[in-house]
């Protein structure tokens, strides 16, 4: 019964988050002169409305399924790693050359890219790891800061040296990777691929690894208290090399599935600009860092960004309209995050003015 109870108290804040957000957006459709009613069941059919748009929305939420489970695992483990993006922009590039440069077999060369994109993204964020542990580097500025140099490090390699000089001269981009070396579709004439079903499978490996296993329990002991963890022989920095390797990997391979999968190359500023690693952080805060919660709110927030391009393909409401949902709904969580942060501030004022 317990646990029926925290199940229900841990769903009430994402579908509050959620409702307030449609609120909002409802408020900006009547704004801009539209129904709410149409515009919504239109942002239905953009999202779900048949299966060739229910597929265009999981193939939008693969890169967002992974790299919000590489933040869901440093933020259980109580370090903020919001260099997503940079190491995704890593992963798509180092998946892109190894598949354009290494010789061999399509089905070999499409795993090595994709181990690949793994150790560039897992390497990028385990870099500033050591920084913190080395030096007392601020994690969450540099992760931050480490985006910057990955993603004109990324433009740099396509507009120089790997630049496709067949296409348009206009683009930053490698050449296309050949066909073999693509991952699979799972059905024909769609844009869903063999990514999606990896996200899925990390995301229930991660589950396991966090919930299963001694390891897990670790991080997620020091996340939830440091102190008691420390005290408990729960060593700091190897818990926080571990587990930022891992949600860079993670990252990486969301850039790489992208690379193989959708564009065939690495275009500089695809990445990036599609806000896929912010969109992970959002699902990972509206799951409040739970795996397997992470893979649904990522689709949810995936169906509200096709969701938004059908209705704007279809009615007078413009596109920002889905932006202002999901904006609304990061500033709800964060509230609530923040707020949770003072209240445990108090409470430890509070118990160390008692002792």
């Amino acid at each position: 019964m317990n646990r029926v109870k925290e199940t229900l108290r841990g769903l009430l804040q994402p579908l509050l988050a959620v409702f307030i957000g449609l609120l909002a957006g409802a408020v900006a459709i009547l704004i801009v002169g539209g129904s709410v009613v149409d515009t919504y069941a239109e942002m239905w059919k953009g999202a779900f409305g048949n299966f060739y748009f229910f597929t265009n929305t999981l193939a939008r939420s693969t890169p967002i399924i992974l790299a919000g489970l590489g933040v869901a695992l440093a933020f259980r483990a109580g370090f903020f790693n919001m260099g997503a993006e940079g190491q995704m922009v890593l992963g798509g590039l180092s998946a892109a050359l190894t598949a354009l440069y290494l010789p061999g077999p399509g089905w070999f060369v499409c795993i090595a890219a994709i181990v690949a994109g793994i150790i560039a993204g897992g390497v990028w964020s385990l870099f500033a790891g050591w920084l913190d542990a080395r030096f007392g580097m601020n994690l969450l500025i540099t992760t931050l800061l480490l985006n910057y140099i990955a993603i004109y490090f990324g433009g740099y390699m396509v507009s120089y040296p790997f630049k496709d000089r067949t296409g348009s001269a206009a683009m930053a981009q490698t050449p296309m990777i050949d066909q073999s070396v693509w991952l699979p579709k799972l059905f024909q004439g769609m844009g869903l691929h063999a990514g999606f079903i990896i996200a899925i499978v990390a995301a229930i490996l991660i589950y396991w690894f966090t919930h299963k296993t001694v390891t897990g329990y670790e991080i997620r002991m020091l996340g939830s208290n440091p102190s008691f963890a420390t005290y408990g022989g729960v060593r700091r920095i190897r818990m926080m090399m571990l587990s930022m390797i891992i949600s860079g990997g993670l990252a990486g391979l969301a850039g790489a599935g992208e690379v193989l999968g959708t564009q065939y190359r690495f275009l500089d500023g695809s990445l990036s600009s599609a806000s896929y690693a912010w969109s992970g952080i959002m699902a990972t805060l509206l799951a409040r860092s739970h795996p397997l919660g992470t893979a649904v709110a990522a689709i949810l927030l995936a169906a509200l960004q096709t969701g938004a391009m059908g209705m704007e393909r279809n009615t007078d409401v413009p596109l920002e309209v889905g932006s202002v949902i999901q904006a609304v709904l990061t500033l709800f969580v964060s509230a609530q995050i923040g707020y949770s942060f003072l209240k445990r501030r108090k409470e430890k004022k509070s118990n160390a003015t008692t002792v």
